[in-house]
């Protein structure tokens, strides 16, 4: 089949190149335009764009596909000249308007990293850590005017592991994405059986993904140990969970980990009161008469610390209210 493929992150990097290994032709690439990224905020490509590159595709970054727009109609019609069988989107970061989605002959088909109708949108990774899920995956579907509301053409399963941060499942689950969008397109006929026997979401078990903020990184020791511990995790390694410090410096927690209360005597505490610091981390007071350990923090202008580190830093105090 002809394919365009539309993506731009790493996750959508690693099913582009198990792609470009299969029996179907990739026609084009689609990405969004290069922005400045790190310290130096230098103007750098997408990861599919440097696949993208590396296989010599054609590649088109346009800023978006609407109708209301010169710019939109130009894409809407290079897209169209492409003459695709199908397009298979991943975390592209542009919304497809119905023409679009219309266009290939099979239309458009997205990998997404759940197991739909649970976490559509766009943090799907970060919100089954943040809320203790044991188990994701990936669904490929069919494309729809709505947030990730096509019907389900295949689904495969991942575990959630009680160490997992966004960062180690988001690797799992691109090679996973890779593998399901390659077994969905083994032939033509088989897609064709996989499109035929997609099966619609049960709007009744939907829950949202919504985009992450800055702003709820910051960490309340009101809440539990064991769901602060999730938060950090979930949000590694970005936003980055921080405690705001008595002198408005914001202290990043790259890791941390519940501990047993049963040798402190917990309830003498108040929350948020630092009990102990030693080789192992930090230990706070959190709600519920939980106890945190910190593992691994930041100073701004700092580089991550460890647990034998932070020790030996001592810019942190027992008896510290954080």
């Amino acid at each position: 089949m002809r394919i365009i493929f539309a993506g731009t992150p790493e996750f959508a990097a690693v099913a582009l190149k198990a792609l470009l290994k299969t029996n179907h032709e990739v026609v084009a690439v689609y990405t969004q335009p290069d922005r400045k990224s790190g310290r130096g905020q230098k103007i750098t490509p997408s990861a599919v764009k440097i696949v993208a590159q590396e296989a010599n595709l054609p590649i088109y970054q346009p800023l978006n596909f609407k109708s209301s727009t010169e710019f939109g109609l130009l894409a809407q019609k290079e897209l169209k000249e492409l003459d695709a069988d199908l397009m298979i989107v991943a975390a592209y970061g542009l919304i497809l308007p119905q023409i679009i989605l219309d266009m290939p002959k099979y239309g458009c088909i997205n990998i997404h990293a759940s197991l739909l109708p649970r976490w559509r949108g766009a943090a799907p990774i970060h919100r089954a850590i943040e809320a203790g899920d044991t188990k994701t995956g990936i669904t490929i579907m069919k494309m729809a005017a709505g947030l990730d509301t096509g019907d389900m053409i295949y689904k495969k399963n991942c575990d959630i592991e009680a160490h997992d941060t966004s960062n180690t499942l988001h690797n799992k689950l691109a090679v996973q994405g890779a593998e399901a969008i390659c077994n969905v397109l083994e032939s033509e006929k088989i897609f064709i059986n996989f499109l035929e026997a997609a099966k619609k979401q049960d709007d009744c078990e939907v829950i949202y993904a919504h985009k992450l903020t800055k702003t709820e990184a910051e960490i309340n020791f009101q809440l539990s140990a064991y769901d602060i511990e999730k938060k950090v995790r979930a949000f590694n390694p970005w936003p980055v969970c921080f405690i705001k410090l008595a002198n408005q410096e914001n202290l990043r927690i790259w890791s941390a980990c519940v501990i047993d209360k049963k040798s402190i005597d917990i309830e003498r505490y108040k929350i948020g009161e630092i009990i102990e610091i030693d080789k192992l981390g930090v230990k706070v007071k959190c709600g519920d008469d939980s106890c945190l350990l910190l593992t691994c923090i930041q100073w701004a202008g700092g580089k991550p610390l460890n647990s034998l580190q932070i020790q030996q830093a001592n810019k942190l105090q027992v008896g510290q209210q954080l």
